[in-house]
C-alpha cells in the first residue's frame, strides 16, 4: 500500500518538473527567436515612416532604386529604378538599401 502512495507522489512531482521544463523552453525561444524578430520589425517600421525623397531603397521584390515621391494618402512610394523609369510600390514593401550605406569599422 505504501508503494502505491509513494508512486503517486513521485508522479505528481514529475508533472511539475515537466511544466517547469516547458516554461523554460518557451522562455528560451522567446529570448532567442521572438524578441529579436520584434526588434527588427520595429526598426523596419521606423525606417518606412522616415522615408524621404532621394533615399536609396530595396523593394520586397528585390528591385533597387531611389525614392522619388511618397503618397501618404494611398500609402505608396514612387521608386526611380532607372533613368525615366519610376514604379509605384506599397510603402510596406520598401526596405533599407544596405549596399548604399558606408561600411562601419
Amino acid at each position: 500500500m505504501t508503494n502505491i502512495v509513494l508512486a503517486a507522489q513521485a508522479a505528481q512531482g514529475g508533472g511539475m518538473s515537466m511544466i517547469l521544463m516547458m516554461v523554460a523552453i518557451f522562455a528560451i525561444m522567446w529570448f532567442f527567436m521572438i524578441r529579436p524578430q520584434q526588434k527588427k520589425q520595429k526598426e523596419i517600421q521606423k525606417f518606412q515612416n522616415s522615408l524621404e525623397e532621394g533615399t536609396p531603397v530595396v523593394t520586397g521584390g528585390g528591385i533597387y532604386g531611389t525614392v522619388k515621391s511618397i503618397d501618404l494618402a494611398k500609402n505608396t512610394v514612387d521608386v526611380k529604378i532607372a533613368r525615366d523609369v519610376v514604379i509605384t510600390v506599397d510603402k510596406g514593401s520598401v526596405f533599407k538599401d544596405m549596399t548604399a550605406m558606408p561600411l562601419q569599422k
